[in-house]
């Protein structure tokens, strides 16, 4: 392993989960990248968390999810991974509560027929307790979600970028189909507020997946 599983910072337990973590990589990625990509992933996606992490034990368990994803978009853009499916990237601020909330009605509808991913411009610490009892009511588990970062090869992966208040920090690649999604922020609002934002942005993905051609899981909720 690395020299740079071993830095002073870590934990000995740290080390043992991110070793472990590489290992589980690279047998995901087998053939595909080598193992100084898989780990120079790996780390970085830690240090990624490692600078505003409440939590540290679960530092290795988040980079190990983060790099993943990563991966995973980098296989698509270089050709590896072209199984049909569009990719949907949702962007806010805090990646906290209407990219979160979008995530997750967007797989719930999609199922298998569609890929989507979530990024911030300035991640938070946690997701919205609002947002995760509004999508409760819609039987929508978001607890597992995490605020993360966007990065190139995520973007550049993407078929559909959907921008939600980010502004001018949100990235611009060409040739990438953007939309801006002007949406209230759930940020320290009730869940009663919540709920308006919710139910639009469900109204919104479901119009996405027709465009995009994919059939809803689910029929509208009256």
């Amino acid at each position: 392993m690395p020299e740079t599983f071993r830095r002073a910072d870590m934990s000995i337990d740290q080390q043992l989960a991110l070793r472990t973590a590489a290992t589980r990589l690279r047998g995901d990625f087998d053939g595909i990248f080598g193992a100084e990509t898989i780990d120079r992933f790996l780390h970085s996606s830690y240090d990624q968390f490692a600078t505003h992490s409440t939590i540290p034990r679960f530092l290795p368990l988040l980079a190990e999810r983060f790099a993943r994803q990563r991966l995973k978009a980098l296989a698509r853009v270089e050709g590896h991974d072209q199984d049909g499916r569009p990719v949907v990237l949702f962007l806010c601020v805090h990646n906290a509560g209407r990219s979160q909330m979008a995530l997750g009605f967007f797989r719930h509808l999609a199922g298998d027929g569609a890929l989507a991913w979530s990024g911030g411009s300035e991640p938070g610490h946690e997701i919205n307790p609002s947002a995760i009892a509004a999508m409760a009511e819609r039987g929508i588990d978001i607890t597992a979600e995490f605020p993360k970062p966007w990065t190139d090869e995520i973007v550049r992966a993407a078929d559909v970028v959907i921008t939600m208040g980010c502004g001018d920090a949100c990235p611009v690649f060409p040739g990438k189909r953007y939309l801006d999604w002007a949406l209230d922020d759930p940020a320290g609002k009730s869940v009663a507020d919540v709920r308006p934002v919710r139910d639009e942005i469900e109204r919104r993905i479901r119009a996405l997946l027709a465009d995009l051609g994919v059939p809803a899981t689910q029929p509208q909720s009256t």
